[in-house]
């Protein structure tokens, strides 16, 4: 009986500490104003994304720009690039994770309405073999549109890759679908 007063005892005071952490992680965020800036620019910046949600900040180029015949020559399927200025690799969709691979620097994702992408993050960067990639989630988690999906330290990346281009390819377009590139929106059109 005294062992499960003990470790009740001690449950109660884990708890209360993670209450206490808990209560001063909010308090701080609270009055950070640089952070809630943050959250307000995400906030806008979901509002004017369109159909699909640009998963890096940089240029957006068409597939075709991609210095790999696998994306220009859209073998697995039609898409559009991003030239990344951050390292913070987030959902273009609401939806699922359906494979991140084990060296972190690809995820495939499966949409609500059933759309299926590969997000590619450079050019050869299996051979990094994970290094200055992270991954946010895994498989079989469910994601919202903005949600943050992999951390790349793309200084690292950089220096030991052709490139850090990276492709967003839609691998189950319907016959005459196609991906439209608008400024810095991008969505799916019919071919008509």
């Amino acid at each position: 009986m005294s062992l499960l007063l003990t470790l009740d005892k001690a449950f109660y005071r884990i708890c209360e500490r993670v209450k206490t952490m808990s209560f001063f992680k909010n308090l701080f965020n609270k009055r950070d104003p640089e952070n809630q800036a943050d959250i307000n620019a995400e906030k806008e910046e979901l509002a004017s994304a369109g159909e699909f949600f640009p998963p890096l900040k940089g240029r957006i180029v068409p597939v075709t720009e991609v210095p790999d015949p696998v994306f220009s020559q859209k073998m697995m399927g039609d898409g559009f690039a991003i030239i990344p200025e951050s390292g913070t690799v987030r959902s273009p969709i609401d939806g699922e994770v359906t494979n991140i691979f084990p060296t972190k620097h690809a995820i495939s994702l499966r949409a609500s309405d059933g759309r299926e992408l590969l997000i590619h993050i450079g050019l050869e960067t299996v051979s990094l073999k994970g290094e200055g990639f992270t991954a946010l989630v895994k498989d079989g988690d469910r994601v919202k549109k903005g949600d943050r999906l992999v951390k790349v330290d793309f200084a690292l990346v950089a220096r030991r890759v052709p490139s850090t281009i990276t492709s967003i390819v839609f691998t189950n377009l319907k016959d005459g679908e196609k991906v439209v590139i608008e400024g810095n929106q991008v969505s799916i059109k019919n071919d008509d």
